[in-house]
């Protein structure tokens, strides 16, 4: 099951792209050399975090590190839980079910749609006057 102390991998979510790591210790989160209550300050996003640690029961088992590029607060959450499933998983093969179950390994595929031309965005059009 575990053969070394550092378990690495890659979350996306958006235009977010997060690099976690997760090592044995006592629950301390790290995000881009901050706090996670510094970094997110939405109570929402930190759930969000944490979620994939409280279905597979290893909460206050791991330290961990993200690196967390683009995209807004929300995206970069993702992105963050998105890594932290993935590395559970280098963890222990086991709890794949679990996080399977609660939809955590699946990427978000949802990605803003692109303005077309001839409209004000993607679905916006410029008014039209009929005189």
């Amino acid at each position: 099951m575990v053969k070394e102390a550092k378990f690495r991998a890659t979350g996306r979510r958006k235009e977010s792209v997060a690099r976690v790591e997760l090592k044995l210790g006592n629950g301390d989160f790290v995000v881009n050399n901050r706090t996670l209550e510094n970094y997110f300050v939405r109570e929402t996003s930190r759930m969000l975090i944490k979620y994939p640690l409280i279905i597979a029961n290893v909460l206050s088992k791991f330290n961990i590190s993200a690196n967390v590029s683009g995209g807004g607060l929300s995206g970069q959450a993702g992105a963050i839980a998105h890594g932290i499933s993935r590395a559970l998983l280098k963890f222990d093969e086991n709890l794949r079910p679990v996080l399977k179950k609660a939809s955590c390994l699946t990427r978000d595929p949802r990605m803003k749609e692109r303005k077309k031309y001839g409209q004000k965005g993607a679905r916006a059009h410029f008014q039209w006057t009929k005189r």
